[in-house]
């Protein structure tokens, strides 16, 4: 069977006619269709626009009337100051239903409004949804109003508004975007002084300069009570990550203000109830409650964390922020946590390092004249004896040698120094003279 076969013949369009001898030469005319529909409609637009400024009270009353009851933010705006409301509706109305009518004449003094209406419900507090919510309910009004007041005069003519109906919700839609932008900055600006005014209470409540008649004002903006019991931590040191650990560690669980330093950050903690209670008893451990121990500094990593002892009430955080330097100061370089609660002796001697030298001079000054390594391991046992609540045998084992021989090298500094370590006077010089020699050095 055989193929049909395909014609190889095109199929081309017939020519276009030629054109008329009276067009030749010339440009088609713009059908002027659309404009007279535009004319006529921009006609009936104005016809109800002028009715709608006319009876500008009564539509005022109907939206105030509406966003009362279908907005709760403007219900309770409405019922502290419903004249000033009232004013913002009439004032804003005005505006947009005169600029229905010269939108060029009209146009500067509309923006003007919107914004500044943005700007002061910004600075009310008046959530920004309920503000557009207003505007969008104030342009279907205004667009029902146009659309009612004709076909009450000219109901032939209500189709023409079809045709301005897009002008109409354009400019409700650029306002809306006009007040939103208002708003948003004048947000960012109330945030900028919230936290600025934040930083500058804390600062001060910190520093110890805070008057007493700033206290209910830096209680509110801290979000912590004015009464209560407080400690500081300061935290220093180390990596981002590790000073965010040491810090989370530290207060994990409990209200705590962080106020970022230049070298130093430090948190004003609020004490738990039990805490709190176990100070009432006298046991003052409620430092103790912020975070697990750290004797290593395994918890804050590399960063160097101190902990002040608790203090009664926000007017004497200054003095917790001090306690809380003095626990820094005592932190070794390579990273920890120190409590002041359980370094109270070397506190001391961090707090007046002129007597801390005097200490070390008057205790141990005399055994400068040894060789190097012989004051070295006098101290070491010396400082090994009474980490060992003065037991010999315990002492020996940690320094790997006899009892006899630790006996020996204490004898021998008390030989040396003329001291006893049997006098608890001079015990407690000798302890406190190790203590500021060890902060000195370390």
């Amino acid at each position: 069977m055989q193929r049909a076969a395909r014609t190889r013949t095109a199929f081309r369009p017939a020519p276009a006619p030629p054109p008329a001898p009276a067009t030749i030469g010339r440009r088609p005319r713009p059908r002027r269709v659309r404009s007279l529909i535009d004319a006529d409609a921009l006609q009936v637009l104005h016809r109800a626009t002028r009715t709608l400024l006319a009876d500008l009270p009564g539509l005022t009353d109907r939206l105030v009337a509406a966003l009362q009851d279908e907005e709760p933010a403007y219900r309770a705006a409405m019922a502290d100051d419903p004249a000033a409301t009232w004013q913002e509706v009439h004032r804003s109305l005005r505006h947009s239903v005169s600029s229905l009518l010269d939108p060029r004449g009209s146009r500067d003094a509309a923006r003007r409004c919107s914004w500044k209406i943005g700007a002061a419900r910004a600075e009310q507090g008046l959530p920004l949804d309920a503000l557009l919510h207003a505007f969008r309910l104030g342009g279907s009004l205004v667009w029902q109003g146009l659309v009612e007041e004709t076909s009450r005069s000219a109901p032939e003519d209500v189709r023409l508004l079809v045709h301005v109906a897009a002008d109409v919700w354009n400019f409700v839609d650029e306002h809306c975007t006009l007040v939103a932008d208002a708003y948003r900055q004048v947000e960012r600006q109330l945030a900028w002084r919230r936290e600025n005014r934040q930083r500058l209470l804390a600062a001060a409540l910190l520093d110890g300069t805070s008057r007493i008649a700033d206290l209910p004002e830096t209680a509110h903006a801290l979000d912590l009570p004015e009464r209560g019991r407080y400690a500081v931590v300061a935290v220093t040191g180390g990596c981002p990550s590790d000073a965010a650990g040491a810090r989370a560690a530290l207060t994990r669980g409990l209200r705590v203000y962080w106020h970022t330093g230049v070298e130093v950050d430090y948190g004003i903690v609020l004490l738990g109830d039990a805490d709190a209670a176990a100070v009432d008893a006298g046991g003052d451990r409620d430092a103790d409650g912020l975070g697990p121990a750290t004797a290593g500094g395994d918890v804050a990593g590399s960063a160097r964390a101190g902990v002040s002892t608790s203090v009664s009430g926000l007017a004497a955080v200054g003095d917790a922020r001090r306690l809380a330097d003095t626990a820094l100061a005592m932190c070794p370089q390579s990273g920890g946590t120190i409590r002041l609660t359980e370094h109270l002796p070397a506190a001391l001697v961090v707090s007046a390092p002129e007597l801390g030298a005097a200490l070390v001079d008057r205790a141990l000054g005399l055994l400068g004249a040894l060789e190097p390594a012989d004051e070295a391991v006098l101290l070491d046992t010396l400082a090994t004896w009474l980490a060992c609540d003065g037991s010999a045998q315990r002492a020996g084992e940690r320094l790997y040698c006899h009892r006899n021989t630790v006996l020996n090298r204490l004898r021998r500094y008390e030989q040396l120094t003329g001291r006893s370590l049997s006098r608890p006077t001079d015990l407690v010089e000798i302890t406190l003279a190790l203590t500021a020699r060890g902060l000195r050095t370390h």
